[in-house]
């Protein structure tokens, strides 16, 4: 193992909230260990492109709350072809970096995983992604921001629903995990939750609709994950219309990439800071292809390949509670 002297960091894929925090624990870690720090921007476009940065202890000074990534971030087809990595390693070389720091989701550490497998680059991992769907951690970077973000908006619509007795589909972000439904939907009081996890029903949905009329309730919340079987919440909403013939005044609500933006939480700024420290400390024990995660409140471990080849289950019993407290 060749001695670490500069260490890249990169942030790829969607952007997260708290991002900033962990670049931000990275380079002052590495400053103290006496370590040079290369900014790669825009991802691994970033090292193919040579868009590179020097970034000291005054460099980033003041972005610990800032949301978004003063890297940048991007998709880069191109590092997925043997010329691309071929680019980025001899950039790597001519730049004198030992070792990269990236952060970002699994399609981050699947580059990340190709690349060290390819040309024996020291490579560790941050979980950078709102979605919550990374093996290997209880937490990623940006999700409880992501939460919050959430139910803010939850509560500032119900209030409209209420005022007006409208039933209101909310979706949200996740892929293909319903992590930031589920929780945000329990925390914010929703009467029906959809998530890819567990299978919906429209007509379960109707059911609880009239029993909730029959009650004299005239307004309710739905969530929904954008990534649900049905087809996300405007194809909801519409089967609702036309299956209740029309008897329901409902609104569906996108909330986008807002989720995705805005200063992170204490959270997820402790979280950011504890994964860049400890991703530093790993480099230079010789730690290299594995991603840094959170479980039980202590800092974990977990090859690149567990990370991209297996889901972080969620907790479905939790819909059981949500209808509970929701009846």
């Amino acid at each position: 193992m060749f001695p670490i002297r500069k260490i890249g960091v990169l942030t790829s894929g969607g952007d997260s909230p708290g991002m900033n925090a962990a670049i931000r624990a990275v380079v002052r870690t590495a400053v103290n260990k006496g370590l040079e720090v290369v900014g790669i921007r825009y991802g691994y476009r970033g090292l193919i492109e040579k868009d590179f940065m020097p970034l000291t202890r005054s460099s980033v000074t003041g972005i610990l709350q800032r949301g978004g990534t003063i890297l940048k971030s991007s998709r880069c087809p191109e590092f997925r072809t043997d010329e691309g990595l071929a680019t980025a390693y001899k950039n790597m070389q001519e730049e004198g970096i030992d070792a990269l720091v990236v952060i970002g989701g699994d399609g981050t550490f699947r580059g990340a995983l190709h690349f060290q497998a390819t040309y024996k680059v020291p490579i560790i991992g941050l979980p950078g992604t709102i979605d919550n769907d990374i093996f290997g951690t209880t937490s990623t970077i940006g999700y409880d921001t992501a939460l919050n973000t959430v139910v803010e908006a939850v509560d500032k619509l119900r209030d409209t629903a209420n005022s007006h007795d409208i039933l209101f589909f909310v979706e949200v972000m996740g892929r293909d995990a319903g992590f930031l439904a589920m929780n945000s939907g329990l925390a914010s009081g929703a009467d029906y939750i959809m998530i890819p996890e567990a299978k919906s029903s429209i007509d379960v949905l109707l059911q609880k609709l009239e029993r909730e009329r029959s009650l004299h309730k005239s307004s309710n919340i739905i969530m929904v994950a954008e990534g649900e079987a049905l087809g996300g919440a405007q194809k909801v909403a519409d089967e609702v219309k036309v299956r209740s013939g029309n008897k329901y005044q409902a609104r569906v609500t996108v909330l986008g990439h807002i989720q995705r933006g805005g200063s992170p939480t204490c959270f997820d700024r402790v979280l950011a800071s504890r994964l860049g420290y400890t991703a530093v400390v790993e480099l230079l024990k010789g730690t290299k292809g594995v991603m840094v995660g959170l479980k039980h409140n202590k800092m974990t471990l977990t090859p690149f390949e567990n990370a991209t080849n297996r889901r972080n289950p969620l907790n479905t019993e939790l819909l059981e509670v949500a209808e509970v407290l929701s009846a």
